[in-house]
């Protein structure tokens, strides 16, 4: 029954190719052209177009590979420009950093020497006020000198 149908699409399409030979298609300039002249000129148009894409895909293909040289090129001067600023950017901070340090470490000095010129003083004015106390009062002096080291001395034993 398959086989019934296979012979009778084969008559159809045979009839249809024979229906194609006889039927002009030219009109008055003459005669239709043959199946294989259609075909040969299909195949002929076909490798034209082939050979028209060929070149177009190549020349394609070309530009690709100049827009990414290019692109590449592009990306390498902007990672080296990126790096020069990356580097300037961390001598300046570091630069801005030493001098925020020396200018605390400058002002810790001046505050330190401040405040032993200060204690200097004070110490030269307490021996000067001790030396005129002991002049004036010279058993007071001695009394407190000897309550200063039985103090001493307790908190000694006690340690």
């Amino acid at each position: 029954m398959k086989h019934s149908g296979v012979r009778s699409e084969s008559h159809s399409f045979a009839g249809a190719v024979e229906q194609f030979k006889d039927s002009p298609r030219g009109g008055p300039s003459g005669p239709a052209p043959s199946i294989s002249e259609s075909v040969a000129r299909g195949t002929q148009a076909i490798g034209t177009a082939a050979a028209e894409a060929m070149n177009s895909a190549g020349s394609d293909l070309q530009s690709l590979r100049t827009d990414l040289n290019s692109l590449t090129d592009t990306l390498a001067r902007f990672i080296s420009q990126a790096g020069s600023e990356a580097a300037k950017s961390a001598r300046e901070v570091t630069s801005n950093v030493a001098g925020q340090v020396g200018g605390v470490a400058g002002d810790f000095a001046d505050k330190g020497a401040e405040m032993a010129s200060t204690a200097s003083d004070r110490a030269k004015s307490f021996g000067a006020e001790f030396e005129n106390m002991a002049r004036r009062n010279p058993i007071g002096v001695l009394a407190g000198a000897v309550v200063l080291g039985v103090l001493i001395g307790l908190t000694g034993r006690r340690n």
